[in-house]
Order: structure tokens, then sequence, then C-alpha cells
């Protein structure tokens, strides 16, 4: 009987947990677990209870059609979390926006907090009643009734129109509408509804993917915030606003960095967060965690100023002393402890884990945290919170499939001297197996952790040896690891690239003579670029491409960035599409409409520019996936299984010399 990965089917319905909160008195866990609706079209989350000592099994909270997410604990013990299922008080089970649930430790859950635009962002105050959200909100209306009323009439008349005064448009794959995200502050009391509190009325765009957090004592607010600047850009600065009036003060305004992540400190007094440096053209953004006053005023400071790590999520231990946060590092994602007076940086786990969600006990003992890792999905585990070089002890959560394969690690040397690695994915057998090349995306990036959408365990149970590297750009090497690449795409990560495959085919059991090359995002643009600088691949899978880079930076969803990244002369000397007459090797191009990262015309002109040079249409090699309601990633489950089966369709025509097999739903 076939396994989960050797059957897309079976591991499509595989549960996929993420999230974690811990209560404040540290004796409840509460995580998501997603699993596939009836009909195999979505993924829909519930909310489950992992037992903290370990030794009771986890047992599910929640059951409903639309799912469950966000949770956190309130300060009263109950678990808060967002949904669009129907009121059960309601009149009528129409699906509205998302809403504000409350989860009591025992009996139903109800409804809380509405608003017409939605609730999203949910921070409630560790020590009082004082709950903080975001919501979309029609810049006209001063509250939520006139709110629903503007909404209304747009939607009777069908009217979706935007009208835009500055920058972003669009997201990822949202397009951003009328509306413009507020925070709202209330107070969860009794069995009613939360009566919001305007915190921002007339935010424009200031709010636009804010990082928030809310002090102890639920009295100010911590955000970050936008503020346009001249030709198309913008900074990100933090402000703290007084829940109780909505006055705004600014913490940290540089100028020249963009900060993000604040957490308060558990006495109220400090702000943690991640501090970002402006790019240049030939000098790379830097991350520092630093920490600085929340009644101000005060300079943001380094918390590590030696340590050449970027710090992807932090928390604060209860007594203030220290931030134990998870890193980078190395094709890991290892979770640290910095001291906050000192600067002393111990790496807590020493196993090739990649940690996410962080949860303190409440007597900072322990540490909680998902743990996943390139060979095994997402799990909760317990850290002892001082010890270092330890292994975690695993919680009793959904059940973890196993992989059909090993794993292990390719080292090498680039042809500056600088030291590579990456991850080698091995099948069953002795082989040789066809070896594909697969390049992360980012740029700034690792392959350090599992992904349910990018998973070369489907390779691996169909024979495929994966290669997994590390190139110039990758994060966890340091600052020069990055600056080897930067605005420079063409270059370092290019040979880099190279020698790791070379590394890699000199493993017994892969086979030289049959190789293959597949990214996706900056990952499908080096597919790109291998295309056009070498033959030795029998195939190249480029999904989300950049194909041209004078006309990708400014149409992307952030244009400032990506300008800030390369001179005009580097952006035509990195573009693959400069050498489109030199590919040879047969191209898979993917492509989903709704992608605004790497917009549709990326993927459009790479096609043509592949078919207007070939001469017999009856023997084009090149495919286009093409995917009109989908974005950057790809994430419908049937969406998903057509990405795979034409993939492996692809590579093991041109690979392995198979004959092609169209996938049924694609004939």
């Amino acid at each position: 009987m076939p396994g989960p990965f050797e059957d897309l089917d079976a591991y499509l319905a595989l549960p996929r947990t993420s999230g974690l909160a811990l209560s404040a008195d540290g004796t409840r866990l509460v995580t998501s677990v997603a699993t596939l609706d009836p009909k195999r079209t979505a993924y829909v989350s519930a909310l489950w209870e992992v037992d903290p000592t370990g030794l009771v099994p986890a047992r599910r909270l929640t059951r409903s059609g639309k799912g469950e997410t966000a949770p956190v604990f309130a300060s009263d013990g109950s678990v808060l979390f967002t949904s669009v299922r129907p009121d059960p008080e309601a009149a009528d089970d129409d699906q509205g926006p998302a809403a504000l649930w409350s989860l009591p430790g025992s009996g139903e859950a109800r409804t809380v907090g509405t608003r017409p635009g939605g609730i999203s962002g949910v921070r409630p105050a560790r020590s009082a009643a004082t709950v903080l959200v975001r919501s979309d909100t029609l810049p006209g209306a001063c509250d939520g009734g006139a709110d629903e009323q503007r909404r209304t009439a747009r939607k009777d008349l069908a009217v979706t129109a935007v009208l835009h005064a500055g920058h972003p448009v669009r997201h990822w794959d949202r397009d951003l509408g009328v509306g413009q995200t507020r925070l709202l502050a209330g107070e969860l009391l009794g069995d009613g509804e939360v009566v919001w509190r305007e915190l921002t009325p007339a935010p424009g765009r200031a709010l636009h993917e804010a990082s928030t957090d809310l002090s102890p004592d639920g009295r100010t607010a911590v955000t970050t915030w936008v503020i346009p600047e001249p030709r198309g850009s913008r900074r990100t600065a933090l402000v703290a606003i007084d829940t109780a009036t909505g006055e705004r003060r600014t913490l940290v305004d540089d100028g020249s960095s963009e900060f993000g992540s604040p957490r308060v400190s558990p006495d109220g007094q400090l702000v943690a967060a991640v501090r970002e440096t402006r790019s240049t053209p030939h000098e790379p953004v830097d991350l520092r965690l630093v920490v600085l006053p929340l009644d101000g005023p005060g300079e943001p400071r380094d918390v590590a100023p030696g340590w050449d790590r970027w710090v992807d999520e932090h928390v604060w231990s209860p007594d203030g002393s220290a931030l134990l946060v998870a890193a980078d590092d190395a094709g890991r994602r290892p979770v640290f402890r910095i001291e906050v007076a000192t600067g002393e940086v111990r790496r807590l786990t020493g196993d090739s884990g990649h940690y996410t969600d962080l949860q303190v006990s409440p007597d900072g003992g322990h540490v909680f945290a998902l743990r996943d890792a390139v060979d095994s999905p997402a799990a909760p585990v317990r850290l002892d919170a001082r010890a270092t070089d330890q292994e975690p002890v695993r919680l009793q959560g959904p059940p973890v499939p196993q992989v059909p394969g090993s794993l292990s690690e390719v080292q090498t040397t680039a042809e500056d001297g600088t030291a590579l690695r990456a991850w080698l994915v091995l099948p069953e057998g002795d082989g040789p197996h066809p070896l594909a090349l697969w390049v992360h995306g980012g740029p700034l990036g690792s392959w350090n952790g599992w992904s349910w959408r990018w998973c070369p365990w489907l390779l691996a149970a169909q024979g495929y040896a994966v290669l997994l590297p590390d190139p110039g750009l990758s994060t966890g090497y340091g600052l020069d690891m990055v600056r080897r690449g930067w605005g420079a795409w063409g270059g370092a990560p290019y040979t880099d690239l190279m020698a790791l495959t070379d590394a890699a085919l000199e493993h017994p059991r892969v086979d030289e003579m049959r190789t293959a090359a597949m990214g996706g995002s900056f990952g499908g643009y080096m597919a790109n670029w291998i295309a056009g600088h070498t033959d030795r691949f029998a195939a190249v899978v480029t999904h989300a491409s950049l194909w041209d880079l004078e006309q990708f930076a400014p149409t992307t969803d952030s244009p400032s960035y990506w300008v800030r990244m390369f001179t005009p002369d580097a952006a035509i000397a990195h573009s693959p599409s400069r050498f489109a007459d030199a590919i040879t090797s047969p191209v898979l191009v993917i492509h989903g409409d709704k992608d605004y990262r790497v917009p549709i015309g990326e993927g459009l002109r790479l096609w043509w520019d592949l078919v207007s040079r070939a001469d017999d249409p009856d023997d084009l090699p090149h495919r286009f996936l093409y995917f009109p309601d989908e974005n950057h990633w790809v994430t419908t489950p049937q969406h998903t299984k057509i990405w795979y089966e034409t993939v492996l369709a692809f590579l093991d025509h041109h690979v392995r010399a198979q004959p092609w097999q169209t996938p049924d739903l694609l004939t």
C-alpha cells in the first residue's frame, strides 16, 4: 500500500499543524490543525489542545465547517480566535466577515466581537481585559455602523472601483480596496460583545500589514506605522497609542531604517523590535534586534551587537532579563537565549530543527514551540529555557508522517573560498537516482525547514534525489553571505549552485547523467538564469519566476524595495531575458494570474520568448502551466496536485525519457 508521499491524494489529506498559544498560568497549550474539507478543495483549521507536560494526548476543541484560526489566550484563561462561521445566536446563518470568538475552559464558544470589515491581529492584554484588534474600515466611516452602510451601498451597486492616491495598491495576491486597516480596542467583560474604541480613525495606509503588541496592563498599544516618502518610497516607524484616548506618539523613526515585530516587556518598560537598515545597490539590508523604552525618550539599543544572525521571532522571558529568539543558522533555525543586559547569546537547541511560535512558561523555566525540519512537519515540543545544545521533548500532538528516504548534507567551497552547504534528499534504494536541483525563494531565505508547498519528499517518493542548496544571498550564514549576491543575482548565487551541484553528483547514489533544475520565485529566477547559461540540465522547471528585472521592479507589489537593490545597469546585466537565445533545455513555465509579488507579465513574457524562438511548433519542448485564479504559491489542494503531477510528468519525460503523460484534469 503506497504511503502518503507516494499518493498525492493521501499527501494532501495529511493534517497540518500551525500556530501555538500558551495560557497565562502555563497549564494549557492550543494549536491549529488544518485538514481537507469534505469536497477536498480547501483546508479547514480546527483548534486542538496539547498537554504541556506531554502526558495526555492532544484533544480537539472546535468543530465547524468554516474553521477557526489564530488562537490566543485572554487574561481570564479563555481562548480567543477568529472565524467566519455563523453565530449560532444570530437570526440567519449567512457567512459574514471574520468575527472574534471566545471559548471558555468549559462550554461553547460565543461571538464576542464583530466588525463589518472583519477582525484580525488579535492581541489580548496579559493582565487586563483589554483586547487590541485590526479591522478593515472604509475611510469615510466614523464607526462600524457607517462602515456597514457604505459597504452595503457598494455591494448593491456592484461597485469594486478603488481610487488610489499612493503606493501600495496590491499585496501578494490581494488588491488593496477602498478600506484601510484601523486599530480598535475594547474590553472583554461579561457576556456581551466588545464595544470597540477607534484608536486610528484616519490611518490611510499607515497600518498596511501592521505588526502590533499590547502592554500587559492593556493601556498602551505599540504598532508599526508606514510613512510615505518622495518618489513612491515609504518607511516604517514604531508608534505607541493610548488605548483609552487614542493619543499617538512616535517611539522611533530614524528616517533610514524599518522597524517591525514590536514586543512589550513583561514590566511594560521596554519594547523589543527588529530594525532593518535600508539597502543600496551595493550594500544589503541588515536586521538587528533592538530594545527601546516604551515611555521614551531613548535611542534603540542593539541587544547582541556582535552576533551576525537575523532574528526571525522573539519573545521576552517572564522576568524581562532575556529574549528567547529563533534565527536562521547554517540550514537550521535554532532557539537562542539573549541576555538583555550583557548581550550574551546562547544556543538552546542542538538539533537540526526549525523552531517557530515560541511561548515561555510563566516561571521562565520552559520554552514551548512548534518544531519542524527539512524531514519532519511541525509538531509541538518543550525546551529547557536555559540548557544549551539540548534535544526537544516532543509533546503529544497530531501524528507526524515518516518521510520516504534519508537526509544528508553536502559541503563544498565557492570560487571565492566561501564555505557552502546544502541538504541532499535521497530516496530509498541504492540508485543511482536522477538529481533535481531545487533552488529556494526569497532571495533572502534558506532550506532549513519543512514545506508543505515545496516538498522534496514527493519527488523522493518517485525516485529522485533532491538537492536543497543555500547559495549566496541565503540567510543563516552572516551578512557577508548575503552581500556576495546582493544586486548581482547572476554572479555568486549561480556559481555557488553549480559548485554544490558538482559536489552532490559525487555521491555514489546520484546519477550525474540525469539532472534537472527547478525553483520558485527567486528560485525561479535562478532556474531561468541556469537555463540561459548551461545546457547541463535535461529539464528546467520555473515557477512564479522573475524574467526581466527592469520590467519586474516597477510592477511588483512593493517596487521601492526592489529598485533599491539594483542599479539600472545591474538590472539589465542580471536579467535572464537577455540570454533567451542560449536556452536549449526544455522549460516548464508555471505562473498564477493572481501573483502580485511576481506579476503574470513575467511568466507571459518568458513564455513568448521561448515560443517565438521555436522553429517547429509541432515539436515544442516547453510547456506553460497557467493558473488563472492562483497566487504566488498555488495553494488550493487540487491545484497543488496538478502542479506536482505536471512537474513530475515533465521531469520523467525529459530526465528519464518516459512517454509524456498529461495530468487527467488537464486533458
